[in-house]
């Protein structure tokens, strides 16, 4: 059974016109959530920014505010409410300026939570930004933090796929309620992240994901974490509404260079050209959060060769190292390497097997993610 305390912060989040900036407002005036949800129009209306017509709309809201169905519907999708009174809440989110009312969380949250780092980037990401941003967050979780991004397709997915795949912990921050996973093709590792981190969203259970959700869902991903990393972005992304929001509320920003000619590149270069930390591996951004983190200079999980490569062959050995996270075609790969047909399909299909090689559309090869070494070139 919740306490009175958060059904009423329930009811205050189901509540029309009211939000993080109002809410401090109204514990000004009242001092307390179940007085604030008593109040009435006239008294509503007197606080600043509110006024009448605001105030008639939030006593109407609350009235019809369905708190048992929220409850029942959390309860049915295993989802638990944190109200920000909890000390349980993340530190790190209740110290910005708008922290969200309530939490609505699916998985757990713990002190390993504390010391997290956000990746984010463009759904439509080239094969370099995804096997980028996967292998910076297996290189995080492999050195004891939690990765959290927005579950978007991209860049967002290969963060939380990333830290799964070193066993890792990942927290995904929707802009929908948790009754309806969007992208619903991330079905699958929405599950995967709640059994090793957590789903986390302000907005009630049944929410749609509208474009006015985004923007306050991303400053919950900068709020949650130590820095965002940001890997792909174009000029307009919403990465770049989360690195602004990083700034403002006081984190690191760390920025992936990418090809020059690449519009995706457009978003990082600028955060670059502005002062973000340029990244090229893990120990880019463990140099900066270090001292939060009590680092010790030992960079865990970065390899600077991959495993399987001391055996190649000269065969496979040719191949490989003229390979990098840039696809190439195969025609090119036999123009450059000299060999047949028959041994570059043949050797190639030997890396893939091996991982160490990935196949992309277009018949084009690229080094897989066990081949990317320490560093993202």
């Amino acid at each position: 059974m919740y306490p009175q305390e958060l059904l009423n912060l329930v009811r205050m989040n189901l509540t029309a016109g009211i939000g993080a900036v109002t809410y401090k407002r109204l514990m000004a005036r009242f001092g307390s959530v179940e007085k604030a949800m008593a109040a009435g129009a006239g008294e509503l209306a007197q606080i600043p920014g509110i006024g009448e017509k605001r105030a008639a709309t939030i006593v109407e809201s609350r009235r019809t505010a369905d708190v048992e169905g929220e409850l029942r519907l959390a309860a049915e999708h295993g989802v638990e409410i944190i109200g920000i009174h909890e000390e349980r809440y993340p530190a790190r989110l209740k110290s910005i300026f708008d922290p969200p009312l309530v939490l609505y969380v699916k998985g757990t949250l713990t002190e390993a939570d504390n010391l997290a780092v956000a990746i984010v980037g463009a759904r439509r990401c080239t094969y370099y930004g995804r096997s980028v941003a996967e292998k910076l967050s297996m290189d995080l979780a492999h050195s004891g933090l939690t990765v959290v991004s927005g579950m978007a397709r991209g860049i967002d997915s290969a963060g939380h796929t990333g830290a799964l795949g070193a066993g890792g912990r990942t927290l995904a921050v929707l802009g929908c309620g948790l009754s309806r996973i969007y992208p619903a093709e991330n079905a699958g590792l929405a599950e995967r992240i709640a059994a090793s981190g957590a789903l986390i969203s302000e907005f009630p259970m049944g929410a749609n994901p509208l474009a006015e959700n985004f923007p306050r869902r991303n400053r919950v991903i900068s709020g949650l974490s130590l820095g965002v990393i940001v890997v792909e972005a174009g000029p307009r992304s919403g990465s770049l509404i989360t690195a602004g929001w990083a700034l403002e509320q006081g984190r690191e920003v760390f920025a992936v260079p990418g090809k020059i000619d690449v519009e995706v590149s457009r978003g990082p270069h600028g955060l670059i050209q502005r002062g973000a930390k340029l990244v090229m591996g893990i120990e880019d951004v463990l140099a900066e959060i270090g001292p939060a983190i009590g680092f010790d200079g030992e960079v865990k999980g970065v390899r600077e060769a991959a495993p399987g490569t001391e055996s190649l062959n000269s065969k496979e050995r040719a191949i490989y190292e003229m390979l990098s996270s840039d696809p190439v075609p195969i025609d090119q790969i036999i123009a450059q390497t000299k060999l047949s047909p028959q041994d570059v399909s043949g050797t190639l299909m030997v890396l893939e097997i091996r991982r160490l090689v990935k196949q992309l559309p277009g018949k084009k090869f690229a080094r897989g993610l066990g081949g990317l070494g320490g560093g993202i070139g």
